[in-house]
């Protein structure tokens, strides 16, 4: 696998708020429910509250998502990380 992707990222880039905000936004924001996204997507509603409260800036605590939550659920929805990587680093430059 390739890691060309993470050029997008610098020092000052916090992947972890990053990777939260794309999956907040881009699905679980639209989802019918956090419940349903988890139970969709194979993790803990716990873990989509984390997510959300990342995304959100709502709680002050770090949350680095392990890449097998992150697997989970790119593989719900049908895409490999490196696409995932590809997609949040064009949902990065619009954030900018």
């Amino acid at each position: 696998m390739c890691f060309d992707y993470f050029v997008f990222m610098d020092d000052k880039t916090d992947i972890g708020k990053l990777v939260s905000r794309y999956i907040y936004y881009t699905w679980i924001s639209k989802a019918k429910s956090q419940r349903d996204f988890a139970s969709t997507h194979d993790i803990e509603e716990a873990t989509v509250r984390r997510i959300k409260n990342v995304a959100l800036g709502t709680s002050n605590v770090e949350y680095n998502m392990t890449v097998k939550t992150l697997h989970k659920i790119c593989n719900k929805r049908g895409i490999s990380l490196q696409d995932f990587f590809r997609m949040v680093e064009e949902f990065s430059k619009g954030a900018r």
